[in-house]
Formats: structure tokens, C-alpha cells, sequence
């Protein structure tokens, strides 16, 4: 009996992922290179396609950092359609730096992380 439960169980599995709100990001790692600290504030847009079947929401973005800000819309994102995550990273001394931002959605999968890195100098 058990089995025959989880025979119907994985087999509703791939229909339920097929029918929910899926991101798939174009790249999840930024590389700035070199950027000024004289010259402040750098940004960079992610863009991600719903993959799914129903709207995608992003709910929440958060920054590993006070220097790392991520902008999103919380407009749902149809089917098929195209969004973005801005993030902007303010430096404030000179070195690498690596910079993690963490991606909340109403869709598979739940969190997705996105990195940023470079070296600041003058």
C-alpha cells in the first residue's frame, strides 16, 4: 500500500513543477571587473524569464550587505515573459569584493542566489 502512495506521489510531482511559476535567470554571476571608488555606485540588471506555467512573484530580495541594494518589481511576471533585479553596489575601500543577493519568489525554486564581485581601485 505504501508503495503504490508513493508511486502516485512521484508520479504527480513533474506535473505539479510544470504547473507552477518557474525563474530562470540569464546569468546568477555578475563580475564587474574593476571599478573606481572615486567614481561610487555600480549597478547591474539580472534578467530572468517565468519559465512556468502561472505569474511569478518575486516577494523578497536580500542583500548579504548595507553596500549591496537589490530593486525589484513585484508586479507578477507573466508566462514566458521577461523581468529584472537591479543590484547596485557601493564601494567603500579599496580590494575584492564578493556580494550575494538572495531571491524570494512565489515559484520554483523558492530562493535563488545571484552573486557580484570585482576589485575596487582608485
Amino acid at each position: 500500500m505504501a508503495v503504490g502512495l508513493i508511486a502516485v506521489l512521484l508520479s504527480a510531482m513533474p506535473a505539479f513543477a510544470k504547473d507552477n511559476a518557474k525563474i530562470d535567470f540569464n546569468e546568477s554571476v555578475y563580475d564587474f571587473g574593476q571599478i573606481s571608488l572615486k567614481k561610487g555606485k555600480v549597478s547591474h540588471e539580472f534578467t530572468f524569464t517565468n519559465a512556468g506555467e502561472k505569474n511569478l512573484v518575486i516577494t523578497d530580495a536580500r542583500a548579504d550587505c548595507g553596500c549591496t541594494r537589490p530593486e525589484y518589481s513585484d508586479a507578477p511576471v507573466a508566462p514566458g515573459k521577461k523581468g529584472t533585479v537591479k543590484v547596485t553596489f557601493a564601494p567603500a575601500a579599496k580590494g575584492f569584493f564578493s556580494k550575494k543577493v538572495t531571491i524570494t519568489t512565489n515559484g520554483s525554486p523558492r530562493k535563488t542566489r545571484l552573486l557580484i564581485k570585482g576589485e575596487v581601485v582608485d
